[in-house]
């Protein structure tokens, strides 16, 4: 049996989402919309909604643990909310903070669609949020919310005047002996007296679940709703009985088929009759064909995980009374995946005629993959459309999914598709409830993914995954604990591992080919503390300590709870550097990545790790050759070692990190007069220094201090957001181009069409010198959304200003030196050509 309650089958899989659809829904917004029936039971009992979600699609939890607690009968420890937030759209615990009598958190952006969430307390205790009016019969203790948007726009509420009527509809059940409940849907207009009956779809439900869910939790109303709206589907009526009987066949045939032919005007001929269910009802749906081949003409099973008798199918009369048998799946974290990939060879031997839809990469078992499924099978149903090929982005299954025999270390396991496999060891037979936290959640945000019990040991797969390095620890009964299976580490984190998705999209943060890879090492320096420290020096693959010209140099810094083996740990800066460098993007520089805990940071760098460094290796000392940045506390002393010494530093990266003050204590001409580069990072408002850095902007502009500021990062306050600010930051220090406009040099990229998603250039100059088609300007980036077409850029800088630096490509500076010579640019995704080279 598969277990749909919280879409979390007995392998304990869950899943992910493609590159693009996050920046697709920020682009057009969202909105909130209850979704679901009144609950049943008390008002609300707390005057502040226990979750808001605001146009842009961020959900904001503010849970009264008082009323938690009141509910549960104890006092709790850990609050949770859980719902359909994990990758590839199965469930996952989001943890949120508890202060005082509040437990809160920001999760998003969340894409448009249908979500439903429990709250938790303590792993075990479930709570139905008493703000929410929302519920669902078969599970008490969930809540609904719907984010509109771009790809949700089917299960919005359509018009008032272009909703059909959704009405309980009783039989008797010979099979149970009871009477027993369905819902009905009937189109707009819809005519108990019209001369031909209407055609009718019985949808079933999934296992744990209610004649209600499809409703309730589907959205199968505003579905039918906006597709009989738009012409998609001929005007049906749609049954949706219950399921949870021993005989579905003759619970279908003798008592939901009977009645609603006597109740309602839809056809008794088979021809006109269609059956489709998800999981469970999928199994039921097949069953139904084999044993009953012909009393359903179009037939639909979305992620079924059973398939009876594959073996002595009667081909011959399915096919001679099947119009249409269509199959669904999600993607491997679907618990049905490999039910299906071996079902469709047998199907294929016994002659079977079938469509297969593909599986679906963005989701898993759960509503996300089922509502995709309704959306794609209902429009083909009487007469409809019939074009047997996969949904777009839909995959063949070319084999099951598999992963290594149970013992195999370590873990976890990576696929070639981005799907990951933890398995813990032996240690955590006992325990009750095991979790891997991760920063795979909207936003890089960390949310948990339930692990499964095998054996003596919890496992379970995550997907599908984009490539970059991913961070977690195992929580076992609310501790945190290392993964031991995994050999990576965590000097300042001792609970954390790491693994790599590998893929294009994380080719800057990976290890660089050996003999390409700069060289990081210890250095001693006396700290203000009264002991020695040590920093990490990076330094390039080709660095000479003997070269006649010093090197510039970049002091880097951690954040609070961190430490200077930080960078390289958790940040990637070695492989960051590395693969910038062997790219042309990156001056030759030496960076300097020190101990930041200390009471007074500005005195310890001029003091002790400014001179160490100068004294060990061959950097400049000019303030032009200078940059210090950093992230978070890293920031913050960096923003005060600019504040207090203008001119002691050319190049200011500020990451995660706010400036307070009101302007009084800048000298605003010296500070501009001795930075060359003053450029502002943050993640959007799930980085808690949001509001920090927005009052920053406010005052930077009122008091006049230059800077640039990179954008609202689709990232919170972590590892994401940083990699990325030190992957833009770097290639633009310590180069002789300015911004000023000048005679102008043009030069054209080409961008092969295949590309998908935003692309942003940043040039010297924008405006009527920079022609992008309809791109917007923001700041100094330009962005242009969608397919990527051939585009001319024309660099407005001078000759003398462009010299050989070139122009900027999504912040990585990029060579213009001649020919027809490749910018190395690939791991943004496309190779953009030098058609006319820089002027001599």
């Amino acid at each position: 049996m598969i277990d749909t309650r919280k879409n979390r089958p007995p392998t304990g899989r869950a899943g992910g989402v493609r590159p693009g659809r996050r920046l697709a829904a920020m682009a057009l917004g969202a909105g909130l919309v209850l979704a679901g029936t009144a609950a049943i039971g008390a008002p609300a009992s707390a005057a502040t909604p226990w979750l808001t979600v605001d146009e842009d699609g961020f959900a904001r939890f503010s849970v009264s643990v008082t009323d938690v607690e009141a509910a549960v009968g104890q006092d709790v420890s850990q609050i949770v909310a859980e719902g359909n937030f994990g990758p590839s759209a199965n469930w996952a615990e989001f943890g949120l903070t508890i202060s005082g009598d509040r437990a809160t958190g920001i999760l998003g952006p969340l894409e448009p669609g249908h979500y439903y969430y429990q709250v938790t307390a303590d792993d075990t205790l479930t709570v139905k949020d008493p703000t929410n009016s929302t519920s669902v019969a078969s599970e008490p203790e969930w809540s609904t919310f719907f984010v509109a948007g771009e790809g949700a726009e089917l299960m919005a509420d359509a018009p008032q005047e272009s909703r059909g009527e959704v009405a309980e509809m009783t039989y008797r059940s010979s099979v149970a002996g009871q009477d027993r409940s369905a819902l009905v849907w009937t189109p707009p207009g819809y005519d108990a007296d019209r001369a031909e009956p209407y055609p009718v779809l019985y949808l079933q439900h999934g296992g744990g679940q209610s004649y209600r869910d499809w409703v309730e939790v589907g959205r199968a109303a505003q579905i039918f709703d906006n597709l009989h709206a738009q012409g998609s589907i001929e005007p049906m009526v749609v049954v949706m009985g219950n399921g949870n009987v021993s005989s579905f066949a003759d619970e279908l045939l003798r008592n939901i088929v009977r009645t609603a032919e006597r109740q309602y005007n839809i056809s008794s001929d088979p021809a006109q009759r269609a059956l489709a269910g998800l999981s469970m009802g999928g199994g039921q749906t097949f069953d139904v064909m084999v044993s009953d081949p012909g009393e359903f003409a179009y037939l639909g099973t979305f992620g079924a995980g059973r398939f009876n008798n594959l073996d002595a199918l009667p081909a011959e009369a399915i096919n001679a009374g099947t119009a249409l048998l269509r199959l669904y799946v999600g993607n491997p974290t679907d618990v049905a995946y490999n039910d299906v990939a071996a079902a469709l060879p047998k199907l294929d031997a016994a002659g079977v005629r079938y469509q297969f839809d593909g599986a679906n990469p963005d989701a898993g078992h759960n509503w996300d993959a089922w509502q995709e499924n309704l959306i794609d099978f209902a429009p083909r149903l009487f007469g409809g459309e019939s074009l047997p090929g996969m949904s777009p982005g839909h995959t063949a299954i070319e084999a099951p999914f598999t992963t290594p025999p149970s013992g195999t270390t370590p873990t976890p396991w990576v696929s070639e598709d981005g799907y990951v496999t933890f398995e813990t060891s032996t240690e955590f037979a006992n325990a009750k409830h095991v979790t891997v936290w991760a920063n795979w959640g909207p936003s890089h945000l960390w949310t948990r993914v339930e692990l499964s019990k095998v054996g003596d040991r919890w496992r379970g797969t995550v997907g599908q995954l984009e490539p970059g390095w991913y961070h977690y620890r195992l929580i076992v009964d609310r501790v945190a604990v290392k993964d031991t299976s995994n050999p990576t580490s965590v000097t300042t984190e001792p609970t954390w591992s790491q693994f790599l998705v590998p893929g294009e999209g994380a080719r800057l943060v990976t290890p660089a080919p050996e003999g390409e890879r700069g060289t990081v090492a210890p250095m001693a320096y006396p700290s203000i503390t009264g002991q020695q420290r040590t920093a990490l020096v990076w330094t390039p693959v080709d660095y000479d300590a003997e070269r006649a010209e010093p090197y510039p140099v970049l002091y880097l810094q951690h954040g609070g709870g961190q430490s200077y083996t930080d960078w390289t740990e958790m940040g990637q800066a070695a492989n960051i550097l590395d693969n910038h460098y062997r790219d042309g993007n990156l001056e030759p520089m030496v960076v300097v990545m020190g101990n930041g805990n200390v009471p007074d940071f500005t005195r310890e760098l001029k003091e002790n790790i400014v001179p160490t460094a100068e004294a060990t290796f061959n950097i400049s000392s000019e303030p032009a050759d200078r940059a210090l940045a950093g992230l978070s506390m890293g920031g913050g002393h960096t923003l005060t070692a600019w504040r207090t010494n203008p001119g002691m530093f050319s190049h200011i990266g500020v990451f995660s990190a706010g400036y307070s003050g009101n302007g009084s204590d800048l000298d605003v001409d010296a500070l501009n007069a001795g930075t060359t580069l003053l450029r502002l990072y943050n993640g959007n408002v799930t980085d808690f220094t949001y509001g920090g850095v927005v009052t920053m902007l406010s005052v930077f502009d009122r008091v006049g201090i230059k800077y640039e500021f990179d954008g609202w990062f689709e990232g919170p306050h972590g590892w994401d957001t940083w990699q990325y600010a030190l992957a833009d930051f770097a290639p633009r220090l310590f180069t002789s181009a300015t911004a000023e406009d000048g005679a102008g040099i043009p030069v054209e990229a080409t961008v092969p069409p295949i590309a998908q998603g935003h692309l942003s250039m940043t040039v010297a100059a924008y405006g009527e010198k920079v022609v992008l088609g309809e791109a917007l300007n923001v700041g100094d980036r330009l962005r242009l959304a969608g397919a990527l077409p051939q585009l001319t850029v024309t660099d407005s800088r001078s000759e003398q200003q462009a010299g050989s630096s070139g122009w900027a490509v999504a912040g990585q500076s990029s060579d213009l030196t001649g020919g027809s010579r490749e910018i190395l640019a690939g791991h943004l995704g496309w190779t953009p050509k030098v058609l006319t080279p820089a002027r001599a």
